[in-house]
C-alpha cells in the first residue's frame, strides 16, 4: 500500500514540475507557478533585458506566483527554505511592495552571510586537506573573516585588496591564506589564481609572455614557517626568496633596483625594490575605470542568482568573451562602481527585477527562452542547501566530519551545511550530491546535475526514511493539526512553501482516509520531498 501511494502522489506532485508546462499551454495561466500580472519593468535591468528580448524575437515567461517567488527568494538569497509560518505570512500579505520588502529583509539576515560565505569559500578554495592544505584552524579563521566581511557589507574592492596585499601569519591574519590556498606557490600559479578570482579570466590560456609579465607582481611573495605546526608567515620578500626558491647572487645584486613591469592591459609601470608589487597591481586592478575587476564580479553574482552567467563561461569575462547582453553587463559593472563596490546593491537590483522574478515555465522554445533570460532556469538545489532543507522540514540534524582529527573539525549537533567553515568537513550525502572539492576555484567545480544514485538515495535510503519517520517537525505537524485540511496545508507550506491545489488536496485527503494517519503523513512527505518542485529551484 505504501509504495502505491508513494508512486501515485509522486506522479501528482511531479505534474507541478516541467510536465505542467503542457497543461499551462492548454489552459492558460497556471495559478501555482504563474501570476496573472502583466510584466512591467521595475528597474534598469528590466529595461535592458526587455529591449534585448524584442531585438531577439523572444517571448518572455509570465511573472512567477507569490508562492514560487517566496521560495525562490529564500533559496537564492540565503540558501534556506522559508518556514511554513514565513511562507504563509508572505502569501497572506496584500502589500504590492511585499516582494522588494522581502528582498531587503533577506539581505540583512544572518543566513545571507552564511550562504554567501559558502559560495566565496568555493571560489577561494577553503579547505584544510590535500591539495590545498590550509590546516583546520587556518581554514576556520579564513572562513570567519569572509563571513564577517559579508555580514558587515564590506565594499568589494576593500575585500579584494585585503586578500591581494595580505601579509602575516595564516593563523592570525586570515586574508594571508589567499596565498596558501593554491596548489603551489609559484608566481605563475599565483597570477593564474588572481586572474581567475578577481579578473574573470583563465590566464593559463594567455600567451606565455603575458602570463610571465603578470607573474612579476607576485614574484616577491615569501613564506616563512614558525614553530607552530602548519603556521606560515606570508610576507613581501624583496631579497630573500622568490616564490619559495632561493635567488642567485646575481639576482640579489639587482633586486632592489627600479624595474619595469607590464600590467595585463599592456600598461608599463615602474617598480622599486622596496615597494610591494602586489600593491601596485591592486591599485591598477581596482581603479574604477578598469573593467576587469568589476565585470568579473557582477557576472559571477548574476551567475549565482540566475543559474547562467552573462558570458558563455561564467569564469571568463575578459576580452574576447562571448556576452549574452553587453549593455546589461556594462550597466551592472557601472552600478557596482557607482555604489562604491557595494555588492548588496547588485544583489538587490537583480533580485527585485522582473527578469529574476519570471516563471520557470517558458513561452515558446525553452532553450532559447533560458539562453536570453526570458524564463527562470530550474536547477537542483546545492548539496548543502538540500540537506539543510531536508533537516528543516523533518526536524532532524546531520553529522559532519573531517579526515583531519583536530578539535576545530568536530561540528556540534544542529550545524547547518551552508555554514560549514572548512571544505574538508563533509558527509557522504554532500559528496554524493555534488559538493565541490574546492581544488580549482572554478564555478564548474560544483556539480548540481541529478544522477540515478541521487534519485535512489532520496527514494529508497534508510537515511531519508529515518528523517521522515523519526523527525520531530513532521511529528509535531501531525500532533498539532486541527483537521485533515489543516494537516495537508501544513505539510505543503512546510515542504513546498505553498498551499495545495484542489487536485492535490483531494489526493492527500484520500490517502489520509485510507489508513493510519501517521503512515499517510510519511507517504505524503516522502512524495513531496522526492518531487522536482522540492529538489529544484524553480
Amino acid at each position: 500500500m505504501k509504495q502505491f501511494w508513494i508512486a501515485a502522489t509522486t506522479m501528482a506532485f511531479l505534474a507541478s514540475g516541467t510536465a505542467r508546462a503542457q497543461k499551462t499551454a492548454a489552459s492558460g495561466i497556471d495559478p501555482i507557478f504563474e501570476a496573472p500580472t502583466a510584466l512591467a519593468p521595475q528597474n534598469r535591468i528590466d529595461e535592458l533585458v526587455f529591449a534585448h528580448w524584442k531585438q531577439m524575437g523572444v517571448e518572455p515567461a509570465r511573472l512567477s506566483s507569490d508562492a514560487v517567488f517566496v521560495r525562490r527568494a529564500y533559496l537564492d538569497g540565503i540558501g534556506t527554505l522559508p518556514t511554513a509560518a514565513e511562507a504563509q505570512k508572505f502569501l497572506a500579505d496584500t502589500d504590492p511592495r511585499k516582494r522588494s520588502q522581502l528582498i531587503d529583509e533577506l539581505l540583512e539576515r544572518d543566513e545571507f552571510a552564511d550562504y554567501w560565505a559558502m559560495r566565496w569559500s568555493d571560489a577561494l578554495r577553503i579547505k584544510a586537506e590535500f591539495p590545498i592544505e590550509l590546516w583546520p584552524n587556518a581554514a576556520q579563521s579564513y572562513h570567519h573573516w569572509i563571513r564577517e566581511s559579508l555580514h558587515e557589507d564590506k565594499p568589494y574592492d576593500e575585500f579584494a585588496r585585503e586578500l591581494l596585499t595580505a601579509s602575516g601569519s595564516n593563523f592570525l591574519v586570515a586574508p594571508a591564506n589567499f596565498y596558501r590556498a593554491m596548489q603551489d606557490k609559484a608566481p605563475k600559479t599565483i597570477a593564474q589564481t588572481v586572474a581567475l578570482t578577481f579578473m574573470g579570466t583563465k590566464a593559463e590560456n594567455w600567451p606565455p609572455a603575458k602570463l610571465d609579465q603578470m607573474a612579476v607582481f607576485f614574484s616577491h611573495v615569501g613564506y616563512k614557517p614558525t614553530r607552530e605546526w602548519k603556521e606560515e608567515i606570508v610576507f613581501f620578500d624583496p631579497a630573500g626568496e622568490e616564490g619559495g626558491v632561493k635567488r642567485t647572487a646575481a639576482e640579489l645584486a639587482t633586486v632592489s633596483l627600479p624595474r619595469v613591469a607590464v600590467l595585463p592591459d599592456g600598461k608599463r609601470v615602474r617598480l622599486d625594490g622596496d615597494e610591494d608589487p602586489r600593491k601596485v597591481f591592486a591599485d591598477w586592478l581596482m581603479t574604477p575605470g578598469n573593467p576587469w575587476f568589476s565585470r568579473a564580479i557582477v557576472n559571477r553574482v548574476w551567475f549565482w542568482l540566475m543559474g547562467r552567467g552573462l558570458t558563455a563561461d561564467p569564469d571568463e569575462t575578459g576580452p574576447g568573451a562571448t556576452v549574452e547582453n553587453a549593455a546589461l553587463l556594462n550597466y551592472l559593472q557601472q552600478e557596482l562602481v557607482r555604489s562604491h563596490f557595494n555588492l548588496k546593491h547588485i544583489y538587490r537590483l537583480i533580485l527585485t527585477s522582473e527578469t529574476y522574478q519570471l516563471s520557470s515555465l517558458p513561452q515558446g522554445d525553452a532553450a532559447k527562452s533560458r539562453a536570453h533570460f526570458a524564463s527562470y532556469a530550474p536547477r537542483r538545489l546545492d548539496a548543502e542547501v538540500l540537506i539543510d532543507a531536508l533537516c528543516q522540514v523533518t526536524g532532524t540534524s546531520e553529522d559532519y566530519s573531517s579526515a583531519i582529527p583536530e578539535p576545530f573539525t568536530f561540528m556540534p549537533q544542529g550545524q547547518r551545511a551552508i555554514s560549514l567553515p572548512d571544505g574538508s568537513i563533509t558527509s557522504a550525502f554532500l559528496e554524493q550530491f555534488g559538493k565541490p572539492a574546492r581544488d580549482t576555484g572554478l564555478e564548474t567545480e560544483r556539480n548540481n546535475t541529478s544522477t540515478d544514485a541521487q534519485r535512489l538515495h532520496m527514494l529508497n535510503s534508510s537515511h531519508i526514511q529515518k528523517k521522515i519517520q523519526q523527525g520531530t517537525a513532521l511529528q509535531d505537524l501531525l500532533r498539532n493539526a486541527k483537521s485533515g485540511d489543516d494537516l495537508i496545508d501544513s505539510l505543503y507550506l512546510t515542504i513546498l512553501s505553498r498551499t495545495p491545489s484542489a487536485e492535490e488536496r483531494a489526493i492527500a485527503k484520500q490517502r489520509l482516509q485510507s489508513g493510519p494517519r501517521r503512515d499517510a503523513v510519511t507517504d505524503l512527505a516522502w512524495a513531496m520531498i522526492n518531487s522536482t518542485e522540492f529538489l529544484y529551484r524553480h
